[in-house]
Parts: structure tokens; C-alpha cells; sequence
């Protein structure tokens, strides 16, 4: 029952957030009366869907089990506090896959325990567990949830030696992408791939794209082409770049900032980390949370800013196309570069959540895991 909350849940994913993504099923004498989820911000939780779908069915929920990916929450917001739409439809019982971080609205077990509601929390489906680990990494960090996603050869190549790259991956695991980039907020690359590669970094090969995101570009000297597709096309789609402190108010640059600001484009500055090692990207990722209302982020850069990511920690989840490809090049490009990582110890770990065929490639999910726990 968990599970099939937490695929309820999935349905409305980029249409929530800053919400976390919720479901709800309930049972009655053996059998499903209602389901619902959160479809969207600011409408009605999971658990109110739920005991609406069951009333509509002609289902009585007196007595009923309630299987919610989420603590209920149990403090006034946008929408009253679903434990008490709970205990006033008569559920008997509520079994819940992860607590609510947020103080404001926790407390959801306890209020349904004190009106005579049995109450469980079960870690038996890791799918309903894992589903609000973005939200809860938000309200415990301030940091968006960080997705890297890469296309490689079987012997984990991103490019050849002379950089080409397109296209590693076929043309499904592609729309596949660019659904991924209609659900989240913001996608992060680096100057060098835009200089090389000029993406346009939306989601157009998607049907029905839920968001639009804001194209973040790192580049700490403001060397963002006036003529590139981000730069042109910045009046429609929000474009951000990311420059080092200094450069955001020398009269060096004065000419160049005009310039991004007729484009539209917003320059953010942050501090640089000094020695050559770039942006302080834990500050980029706070200011793009708190000031871009950033909750999701999507990674597709090259090598040098992938791997800084990962020596920083960064990453969150892993979305990773493998092409039935073998280069055998030790000098075609990998992944990630920057690292030192001279024992296996000092690996990012992370636990394989999905894999999937598309078309002639494989689509791995991975997420993070610290101390054999996952993020």
C-alpha cells in the first residue's frame, strides 16, 4: 500500500514544490476505498484527496486504514491540517513511511494518537521512505535537492578525446532528459560546456513541460558569449550567471554587465574559494534556495565542474544513461575530474534506486548514501 502511494505521489512530480511530493491510500476490510495525492501547490493534501476519492466511490472511511507517505501534517497553512481531516473521517488507523521535518506543521502522529488513532511509522517500502528526502534535505540544510545527470559509454566516457559528445545517448533517453528538465527548477552548467557545446538547456522535446527552468550558468569571470543561445534567448527563459564577487562590481566589467542586463540576464555574485579552485558552490546553492526560490536542481556539465560537485558533496542523486558504446580511450573525457581519491574510502557512495531500458540504453538512478544510510 506504500508503494502504491508513493507511485501516486510521483504523478505530480514538479507541480508541487516547494511541497514535498505525498500520497495516500486507503484500505477497508481488505479492500482500496479511496487513493489520492498532492497534485499541486496550494491545493489539497493527499490525505483530504484520498478521503474525497473513497466518498465519491460510495465508501464509508469509518474504520479505515490510511497508508500516507508522510507524516500528516497537523498545523494550519494553505490547506487545514490533515490529521484532523483523518480523525474526523473515522480512520481507525494511519501507517506512515517518514516523519515531517518541518516544526511547523510535525506533530501530525501525536495529535491522531491523542484522538485514539493507532498510529505506525514503517520503513517497508523504500520507494514511499525515499519519496520526501528532497524536502527533508531542504528544511534540514537550505539546499535544493541536486540531480546530476550524465550520458556515458560503457567504459565511462562523456566525450572522446577531442570533446564530441553528441550524441552518446539516442534519441529516447534524450526525451527522457528533457522531461527531467521540465520538473525541476533550475539547471546548473558550466562556462565551458556552454562555450563549447552553446545548449539551449530547456525542455522542449518534452510534451507538456510542469516547469520552466532557469538556466545557471558557473562562470566566474563573466565570459558568458553575447551571441550564445543562453544570452539570446535569456527575455525567455530565466538565465542566471554565476560570477566571482569581484567581477560583479569592478569597472572592468561595467561594459559586460550592461551588456548581460540588456540581455536579461542576472548575474549573482559569489565568493571565490581562492587558489584556483572556483566558485564556493555551497554558497551558490543557498543563494539560489533562498533568493531564486531554487528547490530542485538539475546537473549537466563537463568533467571539471562535475567533479568539483562531487568533492564538495553536492550531489544528491544521480540520473546516469549508459549507450552501448566502447571507446577504450584513456584520453577520451570521464565523468569527473579534480578529485584526489587514492583509496577507495574516499569514494562518493551511492545506492542504486531505478534501472530502466530505454531504447538502446540503460537509465541507472542512484542516490546518495553516508554511513550506509542514504541522504
Amino acid at each position: 500500500m506504500l508503494n502504491l502511494a508513493a507511485r501516486l505521489a510521483l504523478r505530480a512530480q514538479g507541480k508541487v514544490e516547494p511541497n514535498p511530493l505525498v500520497g495516500c491510500v486507503l484500505t477497508r476490510d481488505g479492500r482500496v476505498v479511496g487513493m489520492g495525492h498532492h497534485r499541486a501547490f496550494g491545493g489539497p493534501h493527499a490525505e483530504v484527496e484520498a478521503i474525497r476519492d473513497a466518498l465519491r466511490r460510495g465508501e464509508s472511511t469509518r474504520g479505515a486504514t490510511a497508508y500516507v507517505t508522510l507524516e500528516p501534517c497537523n498545523a494550519q497553512g494553505r490547506q487545514p491540517p490533515c490529521s484532523r481531516a483523518l480523525i474526523e473521517a473515522g480512520v481507525s488507523r494511519v501507517v506512515y513511511a517518514a516523519a515531517d521535518p518541518n516544526p511547523a506543521k510535525a506533530g501530525g502522529a501525536g495529535a491522531l494518537r491523542d484522538a485514539g488513532v493507532d498510529v505506525q511509522l514503517s520503513d517497508a517500502s523504500a520507494l514511499a521512505s525515499g519519496l520526501s528526502e528532497p524536502f527533508r534535505k531542504r528544511v534540514r540544510t537550505g539546499l535544493p535537492w541536486v540531480i546530476a545527470k550524465w550520458a556515458q559509454t560503457i567504459d565511462g566516457r562523456v566525450a572522446t578525446r577531442t570533446g564530441e559528445s553528441r550524441w552518446i545517448s539516442g534519441e529516447w533517453a534524450r526525451r527522457r532528459v528533457h522531461a527531467l528538465r521540465g520538473r525541476v527548477d533550475a539547471i546548473l552548467t558550466g562556462i565551458g560546456t556552454v562555450v563549447t557545446d552553446d545548449p539551449m538547456l530547456t525542455a522542449r522535446l518534452a510534451h507538456s513541460p510542469r516547469r520552466m527552468a532557469t538556466r545557471v550558468v558557473v562562470d566566474t569571470d563573466m565570459r558568458l558569449p553575447l551571441d550564445s543561445q543562453l544570452a539570446r534567448t535569456a527575455r525567455e527563459v530565466p538565465t542566471i550567471i554565476a560570477v566571482e564577487r569581484s567581477m560583479a562590481c569592478t569597472t572592468y566589467t561595467a561594459p559586460k554587465r550592461a551588456a548581460m542586463d540588456q540581455a536579461g540576464v542576472t548575474i549573482i555574485p559569489i565568493a571565490d574559494q581562492g587558489h584556483g579552485h572556483g566558485l564556493n558552490l555551497p554558497e551558490l546553492l543557498t543563494t539560489l534556495r533562498r533568493d531564486h526560490h531554487v528547490c530542485t536542481l538539475l546537473v549537466e556539465a563537463g568533467p571539471g565542474l562535475m567533479g568539483s560537485m562531487f568533492e564538495e558533496d553536492l550531489i544528491d542523486e544521480a540520473v546516469v544513461y549508459i549507450a552501448p558504446l566502447m571507446l577504450g580511450d584513456e584520453q577520451a573525457k570521464s565523468v569527473a575530474v579534480g578529485r584526489s581519491a587514492d583509496k577507495l574510502s574516499n569514494a562518493r557512495r551511492f545506492a542504486l534506486t531505478r534501472v530502466k531500458r530505454v531504447g538502446p540504453d540503460i537509465e541507472a538512478v542512484y542516490r546518495r548514501t553516508r554511513d550506509g544510510a542514504r541522504v
